[in-house]
């Protein structure tokens, strides 16, 4: 594996029963690198990090996490990874330092007391740290999570939808410490639905029901998918999308705030489309296509693996 890439896998897949979760992803993330998996509910997205960090094991593929093997060498990534779960996994009955403590002894830390103070203060624990996990607010939950995941000083981080219900104040504030980690070298690879926080990343991949669609910058990605788009403002929006909807060569028409978006992967069967609505009392202006018109154009795209 080059020195400068923390995961190189390809092929990777899996069933189960007779449905494919996974399905032939290759994926590269390099060191140091901010990592954002994208994708609908049930695409696979927590399967495929379980088989990356030697949670599951994969029915075909191969490639290093790491350096090490992900089919043969999996209980040594587990030593060099931290897993954090969509939901809190730790024990509401204990303080914070407790639970500090009793991570670093499965991971059999050296100078243990040290580590778990260190990890206090490094994610502004400290004063809280005999505060019982169970009493904790979202935001608070998500960084005792993410220090025990620190605790054995792992290379990579598997970041499972860390932020979900937390306020955008506490979500800013974690994504303000995982650009410092991965300053430091620590690499992400990180799911999440939110649309800011895919911008984040330093690069983007977009799975749907078990295939990845695309890869590459938040540029790339939108490229990619090769939308026009139009905002349009105006007196009954609601109607006007329910009209545009039904208008062949109208692939979307989403309300953003006082506007829709109107969108379309072949431009002139939408300008032809929207060109009998191109009037007073709407304004239209042509913009931009978000990552938000791409994710949503992805996933009506996509077809449901579990779907019978």
């Amino acid at each position: 594996m080059p020195d400068h890439l923390a995961i190189d896998v390809r092929g990777m897949t899996k069933r189960f029963g007779g449905t494919t979760v996974v399905n032939d992803i290759a994926l590269q993330v390099r060191t140091g690198e901010i990592f954002g998996f994208l994708g609908p509910n049930g695409s696979g997205k927590t399967t495929f990090l379980r088989m990356l960090c030697g949670l599951l094991r994969s029915d075909a593929g191969s490639g290093t996490c790491l350096g090490f093997d992900v089919i043969r060498e999996s209980e040594e990534i587990k030593r060099h990874v931290g897993y954090m779960t969509q939901r809190f996994s730790f024990w509401e009955d204990l303080s914070i330092r407790e639970n500090l403590d009793f991570v670093a002894r499965m991971y059999a830390v050296k100078n243990r007391t040290q580590a778990v103070q260190e990890s206090i203060e490094r994610l502004g624990l400290a004063g809280r740290e005999k505060q019982l996990a169970g009493q904790l607010s979202g935001g608070w939950k998500q960084r005792l999570a993410l220090a025990a995941c620190l605790i054995h000083q792992p290379r990579l981080l598997l970041l499972d939808e860390p932020t979900a219900g937390v306020d955008p104040k506490a979500r800013r504030d974690f994504w303000e410490q995982i650009h410092v980690l991965a300053g430091e070298g620590l690499t992400f690879l990180i799911t999440t639905h939110y649309m800011d926080e895919a911008e984040r990343c330093h690069r983007l991949a977009y799975i749907s029901y078990g295939n990845l669609l695309t890869h590459g910058t938040v540029d790339e990605v939108i490229a990619h998918v090769r939308l026009t788009t139009w905002s349009v403002t105006g007196p009954d929006l609601i109607r006007l999308a329910e009209d545009l909807r039904k208008t062949p060569g109208v692939q979307q028409a989403v309300a953003f705030g006082t506007m829709l978006h109107v969108s379309g992967d072949d431009e002139a069967a939408l300008e032809k489309a929207i060109a009998p609505f191109r009037k007073a009392p709407h304004e239209w202006q042509r913009i931009r296509s978000g990552l938000e018109d791409a994710f949503i154009h992805l996933m009506e795209k996509s077809q449901d693996n579990f779907r019978v």
